[in-house]
Protein backbone atom coordinates (compact mmCIF):
# COMPACT_ATOMS: atom_id res chain seq x y z
CA UNK A 1 0.00 0.00 0.00
CA UNK A 2 1.46 3.79 -0.80
CA UNK A 3 1.76 6.19 1.53
CA UNK A 4 -1.26 8.44 0.39
CA UNK A 5 -3.29 5.30 0.56
CA UNK A 6 -2.43 4.29 3.98
CA UNK A 7 -2.89 8.15 4.97
CA UNK A 8 -7.01 7.45 3.36
CA UNK A 9 -6.90 4.38 5.27
CA UNK A 10 -6.39 5.80 8.65
CA UNK A 11 -8.61 9.01 8.00
CA UNK A 12 -11.64 6.68 7.01
CA UNK A 13 -10.68 4.81 10.36
CA UNK A 14 -10.46 7.35 12.74
CA UNK A 15 -12.84 7.47 15.46
CA UNK A 16 -12.87 9.66 18.33
CA UNK A 17 -13.38 6.91 20.89
CA UNK A 18 -9.82 5.50 20.27
CA UNK A 19 -8.19 8.95 20.35
CA UNK A 20 -6.03 10.37 23.35
CA UNK A 21 -7.48 12.73 26.16
CA UNK A 22 -4.44 15.26 24.91
CA UNK A 23 -5.34 15.51 21.14
CA UNK A 24 -9.11 15.86 21.80
CA UNK A 25 -8.16 18.47 24.00
CA UNK A 26 -6.03 19.76 21.36
CA UNK A 27 -8.71 19.68 18.26
CA UNK A 28 -10.79 21.82 20.97
CA UNK A 29 -8.06 24.38 21.42
CA UNK A 30 -7.24 24.79 17.26
CA UNK A 31 -11.08 25.15 17.18
CA UNK A 32 -11.11 28.12 19.29
CA UNK A 33 -7.88 29.60 18.38
CA UNK A 34 -9.23 29.41 14.55
CA UNK A 35 -12.54 30.67 14.84
CA UNK A 36 -10.72 33.56 17.23
CA UNK A 37 -8.60 34.65 14.14
CA UNK A 38 -11.40 34.02 11.64
CA UNK A 39 -14.00 36.25 13.59
CA UNK A 40 -11.46 38.70 14.35
CA UNK A 41 -11.12 39.29 10.81
CA UNK A 42 -14.51 39.79 9.35
CA UNK A 43 -14.39 43.51 9.52
CA UNK A 44 -10.88 43.92 8.64
CA UNK A 45 -9.87 45.79 5.32
CA UNK A 46 -11.31 44.69 2.57
CA UNK A 47 -13.29 41.56 3.96
CA UNK A 48 -16.65 43.19 4.26
CA UNK A 49 -16.47 44.26 0.56
CA UNK A 50 -15.47 40.77 -0.30
CA UNK A 51 -18.21 39.68 1.43
CA UNK A 52 -20.93 41.55 0.24
CA UNK A 53 -19.73 41.08 -3.22
CA UNK A 54 -20.07 37.50 -2.49
CA UNK A 55 -22.97 37.07 -0.75
CA UNK A 56 -24.95 38.92 -3.75
CA UNK A 57 -24.13 36.17 -5.71
CA UNK A 58 -25.74 33.44 -3.34
CA UNK A 59 -29.41 32.38 -4.02
CA UNK A 60 -31.63 32.27 -0.54
CA UNK A 61 -32.23 28.56 -1.97
CA UNK A 62 -29.03 27.60 -1.30
CA UNK A 63 -27.79 29.04 1.90
CA UNK A 64 -27.58 26.32 4.36
CA UNK A 65 -24.01 27.45 6.22
CA UNK A 66 -22.96 30.40 7.84
CA UNK A 67 -20.01 33.07 7.43
CA UNK A 68 -18.76 33.63 10.76
CA UNK A 69 -19.53 36.76 12.59
CA UNK A 70 -21.49 37.91 9.44
CA UNK A 71 -25.38 37.22 11.12
CA UNK A 72 -25.27 35.68 6.92
CA UNK A 73 -25.69 32.15 5.72
CA UNK A 74 -24.49 31.05 2.26
CA UNK A 75 -23.86 28.27 0.23
CA UNK A 76 -21.51 25.58 1.46
CA UNK A 77 -18.87 25.75 -0.81
CA UNK A 78 -18.79 29.48 -0.83
CA UNK A 79 -19.06 29.33 3.34
CA UNK A 80 -15.91 27.57 3.11
CA UNK A 81 -13.98 29.52 0.88
CA UNK A 82 -15.22 32.89 2.78
CA UNK A 83 -14.51 31.81 6.02
CA UNK A 84 -11.06 30.11 5.08
CA UNK A 85 -10.28 33.61 3.90
CA UNK A 86 -10.74 35.39 6.94
CA UNK A 87 -9.41 32.91 9.16
CA UNK A 88 -5.89 34.38 7.29
CA UNK A 89 -6.94 37.99 7.15
CA UNK A 90 -5.48 39.25 10.77
CA UNK A 91 -2.05 36.53 10.63
CA UNK A 92 -3.34 35.53 13.57
CA UNK A 93 -3.94 31.55 12.81
CA UNK A 94 -1.92 28.71 14.30
CA UNK A 95 1.25 27.71 12.46
CA UNK A 96 2.54 23.98 12.11
CA UNK A 97 6.21 25.03 11.93
CA UNK A 98 7.83 21.70 10.91
CA UNK A 99 5.61 21.71 7.60
CA UNK A 100 4.89 25.41 7.57
CA UNK A 101 1.05 25.31 7.54
CA UNK A 102 -1.55 27.49 8.51
CA UNK A 103 -3.51 24.29 9.14
CA UNK A 104 -6.45 26.00 11.77
CA UNK A 105 -7.74 28.69 8.41
CA UNK A 106 -8.09 25.78 6.32
CA UNK A 107 -9.63 22.98 8.16
CA UNK A 108 -11.90 24.52 10.44
CA UNK A 109 -14.05 26.53 7.76
CA UNK A 110 -14.25 22.98 5.72
CA UNK A 111 -14.97 21.54 8.85
CA UNK A 112 -17.34 23.71 9.98
CA UNK A 113 -19.53 24.25 6.57
CA UNK A 114 -19.58 20.31 6.35
CA UNK A 115 -20.91 20.36 9.46
CA UNK A 116 -23.51 22.66 9.34
CA UNK A 117 -25.11 21.21 6.19
CA UNK A 118 -24.88 17.25 7.03
CA UNK A 119 -26.21 17.86 10.70
CA UNK A 120 -22.90 16.27 12.06
CA UNK A 121 -22.44 16.13 15.90
CA UNK A 122 -19.46 17.93 18.40
CA UNK A 123 -17.63 14.42 18.55
CA UNK A 124 -17.68 13.87 14.40
CA UNK A 125 -16.31 17.43 14.00
CA UNK A 126 -13.56 16.60 16.32
CA UNK A 127 -12.83 13.75 14.48
CA UNK A 128 -12.79 15.53 10.91
CA UNK A 129 -10.54 18.01 12.71
CA UNK A 130 -8.04 15.55 13.54
CA UNK A 131 -8.25 13.81 10.26
CA UNK A 132 -8.19 17.69 8.58
CA UNK A 133 -4.48 18.65 10.82
CA UNK A 134 -2.59 15.17 11.05
CA UNK A 135 -3.49 15.14 6.64
CA UNK A 136 -2.66 18.73 6.07
CA UNK A 137 0.90 18.30 8.78
CA UNK A 138 2.31 15.40 6.63
CA UNK A 139 1.47 16.30 3.16
CA UNK A 140 3.17 19.83 4.35
CA UNK A 141 6.18 17.97 5.65
CA UNK A 142 6.32 15.74 2.40
CA UNK A 143 7.05 18.34 0.29
CA UNK A 144 10.17 19.36 1.99
CA UNK A 145 9.63 22.64 3.68
CA UNK A 146 12.64 24.65 2.80
CA UNK A 147 12.80 23.64 -0.98
CA UNK A 148 9.43 23.83 -1.51
CA UNK A 149 9.13 27.46 0.27
CA UNK A 150 11.82 28.66 -2.04
CA UNK A 151 10.40 27.91 -5.03
CA UNK A 152 8.01 30.20 -4.25
CA UNK A 153 4.92 28.08 -3.56
CA UNK A 154 2.59 28.63 -0.29
CA UNK A 155 2.57 25.29 1.36
CA UNK A 156 -0.71 26.26 3.41
CA UNK A 157 -2.64 26.22 -0.11
CA UNK A 158 -0.58 23.49 -2.15
CA UNK A 159 -0.76 21.10 1.54
CA UNK A 160 -4.44 22.80 2.47
CA UNK A 161 -6.48 21.09 -0.03
CA UNK A 162 -5.73 17.71 1.77
CA UNK A 163 -6.44 19.21 5.04
CA UNK A 164 -9.91 20.21 3.96
CA UNK A 165 -10.78 16.70 1.35
CA UNK A 166 -9.56 14.80 4.34
CA UNK A 167 -12.04 16.22 7.19
CA UNK A 168 -14.69 16.91 4.73
CA UNK A 169 -14.27 12.76 3.63
CA UNK A 170 -14.19 11.98 7.29
CA UNK A 171 -17.98 14.19 8.02
CA UNK A 172 -19.13 12.92 4.66
CA UNK A 173 -18.30 8.80 5.95
CA UNK A 174 -16.14 8.32 2.85
CA UNK A 175 -14.58 4.24 2.79
CA UNK A 176 -10.69 4.67 1.97
CA UNK A 177 -11.49 4.25 -1.95
CA UNK A 178 -13.59 7.53 -1.93
CA UNK A 179 -11.10 9.51 0.63
CA UNK A 180 -8.20 8.42 -1.77
CA UNK A 181 -10.10 9.54 -4.99
CA UNK A 182 -10.94 13.12 -2.84
CA UNK A 183 -6.82 13.22 -2.22
CA UNK A 184 -6.46 12.90 -5.67
CA UNK A 185 -8.91 16.01 -6.55
CA UNK A 186 -7.71 18.08 -3.80
CA UNK A 187 -3.90 17.53 -5.14
CA UNK A 188 -5.02 18.44 -8.97
CA UNK A 189 -6.38 21.53 -7.19
CA UNK A 190 -3.41 22.75 -5.14
CA UNK A 191 -2.50 25.64 -5.49
CA UNK A 192 -0.84 29.39 -3.66
CA UNK A 193 2.21 31.14 -4.81
CA UNK A 194 4.28 34.16 -2.74
CA UNK A 195 4.05 36.39 -5.38
CA UNK A 196 1.99 38.71 -3.42
CA UNK A 197 5.37 40.19 -1.35
CA UNK A 198 6.46 41.74 -4.82
CA UNK A 199 4.49 44.41 -4.64
CA UNK A 200 1.86 44.06 -1.01
CA UNK A 201 -0.90 42.66 -2.37
CA UNK A 202 -3.31 41.26 -0.14
CA UNK A 203 -4.65 37.86 -1.80
CA UNK A 204 -2.54 35.95 0.45
CA UNK A 205 -5.35 35.06 2.25
CA UNK A 206 -7.07 33.95 -0.27
CA UNK A 207 -5.02 30.79 -0.58
CA UNK A 208 -6.65 28.90 2.92
CA UNK A 209 -10.19 30.12 1.56
CA UNK A 210 -9.85 28.54 -1.80
CA UNK A 211 -7.81 25.37 0.02
CA UNK A 212 -10.80 24.84 2.51
CA UNK A 213 -13.75 25.53 -0.74
CA UNK A 214 -11.11 22.83 -2.91
CA UNK A 215 -10.84 20.29 -0.27
CA UNK A 216 -14.17 20.12 0.36
CA UNK A 217 -15.29 20.18 -3.16
CA UNK A 218 -12.84 17.59 -4.08
CA UNK A 219 -14.37 14.91 -1.01
CA UNK A 220 -18.53 16.15 -2.08
CA UNK A 221 -17.34 14.76 -6.21
CA UNK A 222 -15.80 11.59 -4.71
CA UNK A 223 -19.16 10.98 -3.18
CA UNK A 224 -20.63 11.88 -6.09
CA UNK A 225 -18.80 8.73 -7.88
CA UNK A 226 -15.78 10.92 -9.32
CA UNK A 227 -12.47 9.35 -9.01
CA UNK A 228 -9.05 11.41 -8.20
CA UNK A 229 -5.87 10.11 -9.48
CA UNK A 230 -4.46 7.39 -6.51
CA UNK A 231 -0.55 8.50 -7.40
CA UNK A 232 -1.60 12.81 -7.63
CA UNK A 233 1.53 12.93 -5.10
CA UNK A 234 4.14 10.73 -6.70
CA UNK A 235 2.78 10.14 -10.84
CA UNK A 236 6.30 9.95 -12.97
CA UNK A 237 4.26 12.67 -15.35
CA UNK A 238 2.44 15.17 -13.31
CA UNK A 239 2.60 14.16 -9.91
CA UNK A 240 2.71 16.90 -6.87
CA UNK A 241 5.47 16.34 -5.10
CA UNK A 242 8.28 16.23 -7.84
CA UNK A 243 6.62 18.86 -9.99
CA UNK A 244 6.82 21.09 -6.96
CA UNK A 245 10.11 20.42 -4.79
CA UNK A 246 13.17 18.94 -5.12
CA UNK A 247 13.66 17.52 -1.65
CA UNK A 248 10.16 15.92 -1.04
CA UNK A 249 9.76 12.42 0.80
CA UNK A 250 6.58 10.25 0.55
CA UNK A 251 7.21 8.71 3.64
CA UNK A 252 6.72 11.84 5.34
CA UNK A 253 2.87 11.38 4.10
CA UNK A 254 2.36 8.15 6.41
CA UNK A 255 4.74 7.63 9.00
CA UNK A 256 3.60 7.40 12.53
CA UNK A 257 -0.03 7.53 11.62
CA UNK A 258 -1.69 7.06 15.00
CA UNK A 259 1.07 7.01 17.10
CA UNK A 260 2.68 10.48 16.85
CA UNK A 261 0.10 13.10 16.35
CA UNK A 262 1.44 16.39 14.76
CA UNK A 263 -1.90 18.50 16.24
CA UNK A 264 -0.32 18.45 19.63
CA UNK A 265 3.00 20.25 17.56
CA UNK A 266 0.85 23.35 17.10
CA UNK A 267 1.64 27.04 17.34
CA UNK A 268 -0.65 29.58 18.54
CA UNK A 269 0.33 33.38 17.10
CA UNK A 270 0.36 35.93 20.21
CA UNK A 271 1.46 38.36 17.56
CA UNK A 272 -0.30 40.12 14.16
CA UNK A 273 2.45 39.02 11.60
CA UNK A 274 4.27 36.46 10.05
CA UNK A 275 5.45 33.68 11.96
CA UNK A 276 8.77 34.54 10.99
CA UNK A 277 9.14 37.16 12.61
CA UNK A 278 7.76 35.97 16.29
CA UNK A 279 11.55 35.13 17.76
CA UNK A 280 12.27 38.27 16.68
CA UNK A 281 9.53 39.83 18.24
CA UNK A 282 10.04 38.08 21.74
CA UNK A 283 14.04 39.42 21.71
CA UNK A 284 13.05 42.82 20.98
CA UNK A 285 11.14 43.12 23.72
CA UNK A 286 12.98 41.24 26.08
CA UNK A 287 15.20 44.39 25.48
CA UNK A 288 12.90 46.84 25.88
CA UNK A 289 12.16 45.41 28.97
CA UNK A 290 15.60 45.38 30.42
CA UNK A 291 15.89 49.26 28.72
CA UNK A 292 12.77 50.99 27.49
CA UNK A 293 12.35 54.41 25.93
CA UNK A 294 15.71 54.60 24.80
CA UNK A 295 15.03 54.43 20.58
CA UNK A 296 16.92 57.49 19.89
CA UNK A 297 20.34 55.87 21.52
CA UNK A 298 19.66 52.52 19.24
CA UNK A 299 22.68 52.89 16.59
CA UNK A 300 22.13 49.45 15.12
CA UNK A 301 19.74 46.49 15.71
CA UNK A 302 21.21 43.01 14.07
CA UNK A 303 19.07 40.15 13.82
CA UNK A 304 20.10 36.75 12.42
CA UNK A 305 17.60 33.91 11.47
CA UNK A 306 17.03 31.20 8.67
CA UNK A 307 17.43 31.25 4.94
CA UNK A 308 13.12 31.18 4.51
CA UNK A 309 12.40 33.69 6.94
CA UNK A 310 15.20 35.88 5.61
CA UNK A 311 13.15 35.75 1.85
CA UNK A 312 10.00 36.25 3.71
CA UNK A 313 10.39 39.00 5.72
CA UNK A 314 13.36 40.90 4.63
CA UNK A 315 13.00 41.92 1.36
CA UNK A 316 10.57 44.86 2.30
CA UNK A 317 12.84 47.85 3.55
CA UNK A 318 9.96 49.76 4.80
CA UNK A 319 6.16 48.85 3.98
CA UNK A 320 3.78 50.91 2.06
CA UNK A 321 0.71 49.36 3.56
CA UNK A 322 -1.05 46.74 6.49
CA UNK A 323 -0.19 43.74 3.99
CA UNK A 324 3.63 44.81 3.62
CA UNK A 325 3.85 45.57 7.65
CA UNK A 326 3.00 42.29 8.46
CA UNK A 327 6.21 40.79 6.38
CA UNK A 328 8.55 43.37 7.04
CA UNK A 329 11.02 42.74 10.21
CA UNK A 330 12.59 45.66 10.05
CA UNK A 331 8.99 47.38 10.70
CA UNK A 332 7.94 45.00 12.68
CA UNK A 333 10.74 45.32 15.14
CA UNK A 334 10.87 48.75 15.27
CA UNK A 335 7.33 49.47 16.01
CA UNK A 336 7.25 46.36 18.84
CA UNK A 337 10.26 48.66 20.45
CA UNK A 338 8.37 51.39 20.38
CA UNK A 339 5.25 50.86 21.75
CA UNK A 340 5.82 47.88 23.77
CA UNK A 341 3.56 45.34 21.70
CA UNK A 342 3.57 43.65 18.37
CA UNK A 343 -0.63 43.61 18.04
CA UNK A 344 -3.37 44.76 15.27
CA UNK A 345 -2.90 48.14 16.16
CA UNK A 346 0.89 48.08 15.12
CA UNK A 347 0.43 46.77 11.70
CA UNK A 348 -1.79 49.65 10.67
CA UNK A 349 -1.23 52.54 8.29
CA UNK A 350 -1.02 55.38 11.42
CA UNK A 351 2.13 53.29 12.74
CA UNK A 352 3.45 52.72 9.06
CA UNK A 353 3.26 56.56 8.84
CA UNK A 354 4.76 57.49 11.70
CA UNK A 355 8.38 59.25 11.16
CA UNK A 356 9.86 57.49 14.31
CA UNK A 357 9.22 54.11 13.44
CA UNK A 358 10.29 54.83 9.77
CA UNK A 359 13.58 56.45 11.64
CA UNK A 360 14.52 52.97 13.93
CA UNK A 361 13.37 50.69 10.91
CA UNK A 362 16.14 52.39 9.26
CA UNK A 363 18.42 51.03 11.51
CA UNK A 364 17.55 47.06 11.34
CA UNK A 365 19.73 44.90 9.71
CA UNK A 366 18.33 41.52 9.00
CA UNK A 367 20.50 38.67 7.64
CA UNK A 368 20.72 35.05 6.90
CA UNK A 369 22.74 32.54 9.21
CA UNK A 370 23.95 29.05 8.12
CA UNK A 371 23.38 28.07 11.88
CA UNK A 372 19.82 29.05 11.74
CA UNK A 373 18.90 27.42 8.97
CA UNK A 374 20.34 24.36 9.50
CA UNK A 375 17.71 23.98 12.14
CA UNK A 376 14.94 25.00 10.52
CA UNK A 377 11.59 23.93 10.28
CA UNK A 378 12.65 22.09 13.30
CA UNK A 379 13.39 25.41 15.30
CA UNK A 380 12.50 28.71 13.87
CA UNK A 381 15.46 31.06 15.76
CA UNK A 382 17.22 33.82 15.89
CA UNK A 383 19.63 35.59 17.17
CA UNK A 384 19.43 39.66 18.05
CA UNK A 385 21.66 42.29 18.69
CA UNK A 386 20.63 46.13 19.93
CA UNK A 387 23.84 48.42 20.35
CA UNK A 388 23.33 51.74 21.75
CA UNK A 389 25.43 55.16 21.00
CA UNK A 390 27.49 54.25 24.51
CA UNK A 391 28.79 50.86 23.44
CA UNK A 392 26.56 49.42 25.72
CA UNK A 393 25.09 46.11 23.68
CA UNK A 394 22.22 43.58 24.29
CA UNK A 395 22.00 40.23 22.83
CA UNK A 396 19.28 37.61 22.72
CA UNK A 397 18.88 34.16 21.38
CA UNK A 398 15.39 33.08 20.62
CA UNK A 399 14.88 29.53 19.17
CA UNK A 400 11.53 28.61 20.80
CA UNK A 401 9.28 31.87 20.06
CA UNK A 402 6.19 32.74 22.31
CA UNK A 403 3.02 30.43 21.60
CA UNK A 404 5.47 27.68 19.80
CA UNK A 405 5.00 23.66 21.21
CA UNK A 406 7.65 24.59 23.55
CA UNK A 407 7.05 27.80 24.74
CA UNK A 408 2.95 27.73 24.92
CA UNK A 409 0.34 30.17 25.35
CA UNK A 410 -1.27 29.03 28.50
CA UNK A 411 -5.51 28.03 28.42
CA UNK A 412 -5.91 31.40 29.74
CA UNK A 413 -3.94 33.39 27.19
CA UNK A 414 -5.83 31.46 24.30
CA UNK A 415 -9.10 32.19 26.01
CA UNK A 416 -7.99 35.92 26.12
CA UNK A 417 -7.20 36.14 23.07
CA UNK A 418 -10.33 34.22 21.74
CA UNK A 419 -12.47 36.79 23.80
CA UNK A 420 -10.42 39.80 22.22
CA UNK A 421 -11.40 38.89 18.56
CA UNK A 422 -14.88 37.85 19.03
CA UNK A 423 -16.42 39.83 21.52
CA UNK A 424 -15.96 43.39 19.71
CA UNK A 425 -17.79 41.32 16.81
CA UNK A 426 -20.44 39.01 18.77
CA UNK A 427 -20.61 41.11 21.94
CA UNK A 428 -18.85 39.70 25.03
CA UNK A 429 -22.18 37.63 26.34
CA UNK A 430 -22.01 35.59 23.14
CA UNK A 431 -18.55 35.29 22.54
CA UNK A 432 -18.19 33.69 26.37
CA UNK A 433 -21.34 31.25 25.12
CA UNK A 434 -19.37 30.35 21.78
CA UNK A 435 -16.16 29.83 23.55
CA UNK A 436 -17.65 27.66 26.41
CA UNK A 437 -19.58 25.48 23.44
CA UNK A 438 -16.05 24.81 21.82
CA UNK A 439 -14.97 23.63 25.07
CA UNK A 440 -17.39 21.14 25.49
CA UNK A 441 -17.97 20.38 21.61
CA UNK A 442 -17.73 16.50 21.74
CA UNK A 443 -21.11 16.71 24.27
CA UNK A 444 -23.03 18.85 21.71
CA UNK A 445 -25.59 17.23 19.10
CA UNK A 446 -24.44 20.12 16.40
CA UNK A 447 -22.13 22.88 15.53
CA UNK A 448 -22.98 26.22 17.28
CA UNK A 449 -24.02 29.05 15.32
CA UNK A 450 -21.18 31.58 14.63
Amino acid sequence: MHQLAELATYVSALRIEDLPVEVVDAAKVCAIDSIGAAVGGVTYEEVPSVLETFLTLSGRADANASVWGSGKVTSLFQAAFLNGLMGHALELDDVHTKSKTHIGAVVLPAVWSVAEVTGASGARVLEAVVAGYETMARIGKGFGVADHRLRGWHVSGTAGTFGAAAAAAKLLGLDVERTLYAFGMAGTQSSGLWAFLADGSTSKKMHTGRAAENGVVAAFLAKAGMTGPEHILDAEDGGLFPATSGSYSLDEVSRNLGELFEILKVDRKPYSCCRSMHPALDAILQVRAECPEMADRIERIRIKSYEVGVKQCGTILYPKNVSEAKFCMRFGVAVAYLDGSAGQKQFSMDRIRDPKVRALSERVDYAESPEFTSRYPEKWGCSLEVNLDDGTRFEKVVLDASGSVANPMTPSQIDAKFRGLVGPVLGDIRAEALLQDLRKLEALKSVPTI
